[in-house]
């Protein structure tokens, strides 16, 4: 289930720099806030993206030469806005990568969803399988499909819908999007899997990150408030 919170060390959000919401930064990371409708990587079809707005920030800001070194530790859909870790060197990569296979790198996730839960926290656990430009829930034996487990727990009710806290367990493609499709509460917003709503941005939001860092082994954690909920309106915690 979710595991339980201590007080945050970072709470803020910072001012934007040349189109970049810096959370942190130190000469290992840099955190980071991504908005909605921007690619965290580079595609073909988008080459504009998060790490690349970075990646000209840094340069700017340092009087760099040549390629920056960038990358990012996870990534957020599209779709999605939140909090996302870079590694600034060959050393914090391979330590921060190291902590996601171990599964030392707490992320949790805020979303409005369609209607309102009978079990108000549970756990959800699936095979899920990637499809063209889309994530499909699929029987165990079907050929490339991988667990996909989270957490959830109602923090709020709506009118007609529900505010949840979900934490991830495993990482896949659309994984929050297409297990909560598959349960028939789409994220508030999200047509591509279900949601009648039709509104700018999904609600949903990567809003809170933990990790050790990976030089000084300090926790590093991390909140912000997602967009679509007001600062008086609920108590995430």
């Amino acid at each position: 289930m979710l595991r339980s919170q201590q007080q945050f060390y970072y709470m803020k959000q910072s001012d934007k720099e040349n189109l970049v919401d810096i959370l942190y930064e130190d000469n290992h990371i840099l955190v980071l806030i991504k908005d909605s409708n921007i690619s965290t990587q580079p595609t073909e079809i988008t080459p504009y993206s998060l790490q690349n707005l970075a990646k000209d920030f840094i340069k700017e800001k340092y009087n760099k030469k040549g390629d920056v070194f960038l990358h990012p530790i996870h990534r957020l859909d599209k779709k999605v806005c939140g909090i996302v870790l870079f590694a600034k060197t060959s050393k914090a990569l391979k330590r921060l990568n190291e902590q996601m296979r171990e599964k030392k790198i707490i992320r949790k996730y805020i979303a409005e969803v369609e209607g309102k839960f009978l079990k108000k926290q549970a756990e959800l656990k699936d095979y899920i399988a990637h499809l063209s430009h889309r994530a499909k829930i699929v029987k165990k034996d079907q050929k490339g499909s991988k667990l996909a487990h989270l957490a959830y727990k109602v923090i709020k009710e709506r009118k007609d819908s529900s505010i949840l806290q979900i934490e991830l367990f495993t990482g896949r493609y659309h994984q929050i999007r297409a297990q909560f499709s598959n349960i028939s509460h789409p994220i508030l917003g999200d047509t591509k899997y279900g949601s009648k709503k039709k509104i700018d941005k999904i609600h949903l939001c990567s809003y809170f990150l933990d990790f050790l860092h990976p030089v000084t082994k300090k926790r590093m954690k991390f909140e912000i408030k997602p967009f679509f909920l007001k600062k008086s309106q609920i108590s995430i915690y």
